[in-house]
């Protein structure tokens, strides 16, 4: 039996398989039900015409994002590792038949083209296939990046198979590519050449060339998951409760005890904080420092008389606080709030010698860290561990949440969270070098994601308040109609007259 997603065989003369689909498409068009050909691209028909694509000579994809977006979105792609691989698979028939290598986003979105610079005109000037164009099939009707992306199937569309009219001068076999990890689409790799120089090889190379990315990346991600486990083995094994080390996808990678979480892969909010398991167990996830693992933590009821439990710490802006999960709201003096930030923000712990260093600089003594360490304890009614010092409880902190926010690229949600400075009174030399780091990281983020609310968040916040560069780039951002215009504008005549 036919392969239903091959457009073409050796057998089948490429001109006469074109002038039969052409003839079915414009008989579709007339208000005939599509039986003569494939039922994926009978399919897919339909779906571009329920979306309103226009199938005349008058549509074309859409340019959604220019040659700048979309190169950096291209630079933080999963699939820009597998740049080189994509095009040794590819170069031998992209060469020897004209055909143009094409990775899309999981929207559909050209984020790398490469082939003959004849083709690549060719094929931009004729149908805008270009970076930085939406060939999802909402965009340009059925072709194989679109009904790749709607079937998460292979596909090779040729001719008149596609329904834009401008396109069925050409033809293109591609096939999705996803994450080993969380089973999603992360893009799509496509083989596009002119109609005439069609390849019956063409959609079994998309595959195999997909299929090997694929393994690339389920390589990749085993090493990474086994870097997490070496790392972070001490923290997993250094307490008395449940603990597990998770992906930031949700996959379980390590338990102590074995199999306490009870699933495979677990809901971890992006942030971290408090969630349930799926047998209904509430869990703490703790985000940490390397490349967006959690450190899960059962949360077993609080018995009568004891203290301790879940810590939530909030350090960013003026009032520093703690709460217990028992309920309990302390406020923080200044030095304990500084201790309990350095010990929130190296989880992995701190020797005696560098706490203090950190605290005091070259004063430090080590019966002074013991002294403030103790009276911290005593203060909050928490196990704090020593040699090296660590918190000896799930901490649930405004700065850590901002950091995972913005290790996941959620950068609107990380500004709306910011709420200001780390212990912006602080002079303690460890403070000064992680608040400096933050507020950085912090600014930058925003001034480059593109975003113009994570921008507008910024500049309300006290550190954006007068950041003049900021309020310049919310005036280019905003709508004349938008209403903030004319605060942004005012604002920037207020920093320039400041000086």
């Amino acid at each position: 039996m036919r392969n239903p997603w091959v457009a073409i065989d050796a057998a089948t003369p490429p001109a006469q398989r074109a002038r039969e689909v052409r003839l079915a498409w414009e008989r579709f068009l007339g208000g005939d039900r599509p039986e003569s050909v494939r039922p994926p691209i009978a399919d897919s028909w339909r779906r571009s015409s329920e979306a309103g694509v226009d199938p005349s000579r008058r549509g074309s994809a859409p340019s959604v994002v220019d040659d700048d977006e979309a190169a950096a979105r291209w630079e933080i792609h999963p699939l820009l590792s597998a740049a080189p691989l994509i095009r040794d698979c590819l170069a031998g028939i992209a060469d020897d038949a004209a055909h143009l290598i094409v990775v899309s986003d999981a929207d559909g979105t050209l984020l790398w083209l490469e082939g003959a610079a004849g083709v690549r005109l060719a094929a931009a000037d004729s149908m805008n296939f270009s970076v930085g164009s939406l060939w999802s099939e909402g965009g340009a009707g059925t072709n194989a990046i679109g009904t790749a992306l709607a079937a998460d199937h292979a596909v090779q569309v040729f001719a008149a198979e596609h329904f834009n009219e401008v396109v069925q001068e050409w033809t293109c076999a591609a096939a999705p590519v996803h994450d080993p990890d969380t089973g999603r689409v992360l893009g799509i790799i496509d083989l596009t050449s002119r109609m005439n120089t069609v390849h019956p090889h063409s959609f079994a190379v998309a595959v195999a060339t997909a299929e090997a990315v694929e393994a690339h990346l389920r390589c990749r991600m085993h090493e990474t998951h086994a870097r997490l486990r070496a790392r972070y083995l001490d923290r997993m094994l250094g307490g008395s409760d449940a603990r597990a080390l998770v992906t930031s996808g949700g996959r379980v990678l390590a338990t102590e005890p074995e199999g306490w979480t009870g699933a495979e892969r677990v809901a971890v909010p992006e942030a971290g904080g408090e969630f349930s398991l799926p047998s209904g167990e509430p869990a703490c996830a703790e985000p940490l420092d390397r490349e967006g693992a959690f450190l899960v933590r059962r949360l077993a009821p609080v018995p009568a008389g004891r203290r301790h439990g879940v810590v939530r710490l909030r350090l960013l802006g003026s009032e520093q606080s703690a709460e217990i999960v028992d309920g309990r709201s302390i406020a923080l003096r200044q030095r304990q709030a500084e201790l309990v930030a350095l010990l929130c923000l190296h989880p992995d712990g701190l020797s005696t010698e560098q706490l203090g260093s950190d605290l005091y600089g070259d004063a430090a003594t080590n019966s002074t860290v013991r002294g403030e360490v103790s009276r911290l304890r005593a203060r909050l009614g928490i196990p704090i561990e020593t040699n090296p010092y660590r918190l000896a409880v799930h901490v649930e902190c405004d700065v850590g949440r901002v950091q995972a926010l913005l290790r996941r690229g959620l950068i609107r949600e990380a500004a709306e969270l910011y709420g200001g400075p780390l212990l912006p009174r602080s002079e303690a030399p460890g403070v000064v070098r992680e608040r400096d780091a933050l507020e950085g990281w912090m600014r930058h983020a925003v001034m480059t994601a593109d975003d113009r609310e994570a921008l507008w968040t910024w500049v309300q916040s006290p550190s954006g308040h007068d950041d003049p560069g900021a309020w310049k780039l919310v005036l280019g951002a905003l709508d004349f109609r938008d209403p903030r215009r004319s605060q942004a504008a005012a604002e920037v005549g207020r920093l320039r007259a400041a000086g």
